[in-house]
């Protein structure tokens, strides 16, 4: 009997009308696998399995997802995040990060260097459970030149994003942004398309951050993702979703926070 595997047009473009029959015929299918969504077992023998192509600059890497996780797609990705991924994939690294995420560094202006704090969370909007990450520096970022006045707000508004006042109206969509998960990890929020080679990451993690499963099967469901940012000292690191909440409410009351809405790249 031949594998459950669907093989998504892009994915055959990728890898070619022969290796697309050879998964199709079993083989080269895996048989067992561990979902690169989800994370938990998978059997092409027994369940629709998509076929996965993680693509960087100059490696390819196959991966399988239960099919009610995510359709057969390609992804692309950085080189170094695509070793990272090989690396993680044959276990050769271990890692794991809490689900409040320590701060990253990322290039605002050509002068200065923010560092950002990220937060991954579900944030409750019109009776529904959306995926959210949550942007604060750990100090005040200034316009090059003028270090005396705390500007991340203006940088962002200019930069895109709205102004946010009531979380239960979900923030606009911000052309240009999306949010790069991979292998059910985070990796970065990008500046530009994930297929256009002027593609930046805005802010990228040190390592690929695990996120909740909850966390990640709502991404997954509606591939769009809520991205608030506040100035630093607003949010604070807070250990429940029910408080850190209560702290988005409480910037967006006061004027102090921004957001847009970014389409998940990746799975």
């Amino acid at each position: 009997m031949p594998p459950m595997l669907d093989v998504s047009d892009d994915v055959r473009a990728e890898i070619g009308d022969e290796e697309a029959a050879r998964l199709a015929s079993g083989e080269n299918a895996p048989g067992p696998y561990d979902c690169t969504s989800c994370r938990t077992p998978g059997n092409t023998d027994h369940e629709r399995t998509s076929t996965v192509l993680f693509v960087g600059e100059e490696t390819a890497v196959l991966a399988f997802a239960h099919a009610r996780c995510i359709p057969s797609q390609v992804v692309p990705v950085s080189e170094e995040q695509l070793q990272v991924a090989v690396r993680s994939i044959t276990g050769e690294t271990t890692a794991t990060e809490p689900p409040q995420q320590p701060p990253a560094s990322v290039q605002p202006t050509p002068e200065e260097q923010a560092v950002l704090g990220i937060t991954c969370g579900l944030v409750l909007c019109q009776d529904n459970l959306h995926p959210a990450l949550v942007v604060e520096p750990t100090s005040p970022v200034a316009r090059p030149g003028n270090s005396s006045h705390d500007e991340f707000l203006v940088l962002l508004g200019e930069a895109g994003f709205h102004p946010v006042g009531n979380l239960e109206i979900p923030p606009p969509e911000l052309a240009g942004w999306s949010v790069l998960m991979a292998m059910g990890k985070l990796h970065a929020v990008l500046q530009g398309s994930p297929n256009a080679a002027n593609a930046s990451a805005w802010w990228q993690a040190h390592q690929p951050l695990p996120v909740s499963e909850g966390w990640r099967s709502a991404a997954n469901r509606s591939n769009k993702v809520f991205v608030y940012a506040a100035p630093a000292g607003t949010i604070g690191r807070q250990p429940r979703e029910d408080l850190l909440r209560d702290a988005l409410d409480r910037a967006a009351s006061t004027g102090r926070l921004v957001g847009g809405t970014m389409p998940l790249a990746g799975t």
